[in-house]
């Protein structure tokens, strides 16, 4: 449903074409392949892969191409990552038509595509060379591993965080041990606690 409305919305949208939609990464790899749009649109989540993880091997492969990541979570969580993986704008899937009309003709142009206030708060963490400065425990943890924290943050068990990211338990296991590592934190009952206390924090600021 969300590829078909992003198909009808550009197919009615002033000066886009609509090329192509592909239903996981796997597919999206060889239809790039085949016919390199002017601008990719990839969601977040999709059913194989992390869609950042696609986002950079794309980069790889065709670094020329534009990429705008979509996602119904905020973009306080996934905006700066997106574009470090890559891509040139982060739009959620709850804006405006007109917004995400904006990103892609500012993203084909050459631009970058977020929001004002996300716009101000990468300026304001890169400007004079704070970045480092700015940066927390939380941007540190790998894409696999913040997806592994943020899914133990809405109360998820081992289990159901392999069978969402499709990946083995064993695979959880080691990345709650790097990311504990990287917090700080010694036991795995204190790192559910502080997921879901940073996920409340998240939603509560939002």
């Amino acid at each position: 449903m969300m590829r078909e409305g992003w198909r009808l919305f550009i197919e009615n949208a002033h000066d886009l074409t609509f090329a192509w939609m592909a239903g996981d990464a796997s597919e999206a790899m060889r239809r790039v392949d085949q016919d390199t749009p002017d601008v990719l649109v990839v969601d977040i989540s999709l059913p194989d892969r992390s869609g950042l993880e696609l986002i950079k091997d794309l980069r790889l492969l065709r670094p020329k191409l534009p990429m705008i990541a979509v996602s119904m979570h905020d973009e306080k969580l996934y905006a700066q990552r997106a574009l470090k993986a890559g891509a040139r704008g982060y739009v959620m899937k709850s804006a405006p038509q007109k917004v995400l009309e904006n990103a892609l003709h500012r993203v084909a142009g050459g631009g970058i595509a977020v929001s004002e206030e996300m716009s101000e708060e990468i300026l304001r963490a890169f400007s004079s060379g704070t970045a480092n400065e700015t940066k927390d425990s939380i941007t540190e943890l790998s894409d696999r591993e913040f997806e592994v924290f943020r899914l133990m943050g809405q109360g998820r068990n081992t289990g159901q965080i392999a069978e969402t990211l499709r990946i083995s338990t064993k695979t959880v296991d080691v990345h709650k041990m790097n990311i504990r590592a990287k917090l700080g934190i010694n036991g795995s009952s204190e790192l559910a606690y502080f997921a879901i206390r940073w996920t409340e924090g998240q939603v509560a600021g939002s």
